[in-house]
């Protein structure tokens, strides 16, 4: 077994479960999860079509301050009522979760663009990968 919390992926039914028991989520019309797993195809080659050989597994790690940061910057866009971030670590294997976002608001525009902007902060500032190939 790897260093990975694979056996620490919180279950998205539960989530759901709790932000509808929370005081606010009679203003929630609309939850969405976001559930990243590593690929088995490389970024290059999805992104750019870059010729590159097939992904075993991914190094994975995060900045938990920066993570609660972008959640909260999220919790105050409008009609958003809810927002939940897990991200896993380590040494991770092709199929694997690499993190767990649950957002919730009043209408499908707020929440749709809370997601992406929890998604592309994450992505962008609060996470390192390196993708480990064959």
């Amino acid at each position: 077994m790897n260093n990975a919390q694979r056996h620490n992926v919180p279950s998205i039914e539960q989530w759901l479960k709790e932000a509808k028991q929370q005081p606010d989520a009679d203003q929630c019309g609309m939850y969405l999860f976001h559930n990243g797993v590593v690929r088995g195809t490389a970024k290059a080659q999805v992104r750019h079509g870059e010729n590159s050989p097939r992904v075993t597994g991914m190094q994975f790690s995060f900045d938990q301050k920066k993570v609660d940061a972008a959640v909260q910057r999220v919790k105050k866009m409008p009609g958003i009522f809810h927002v939940r971030a897990w991200l896993n670590s380590g040494t991770l294997q092709v199929g694997d979760d690499l993190m767990l976002l649950l957002v919730g608001g009043d209408i499908r525009p707020h929440v749709v663009d809370a997601l992406q902007a929890l998604l592309d902060e994450l992505k962008s500032i609060c996470v390192k990968e390196q993708e480990h190939y064959e």
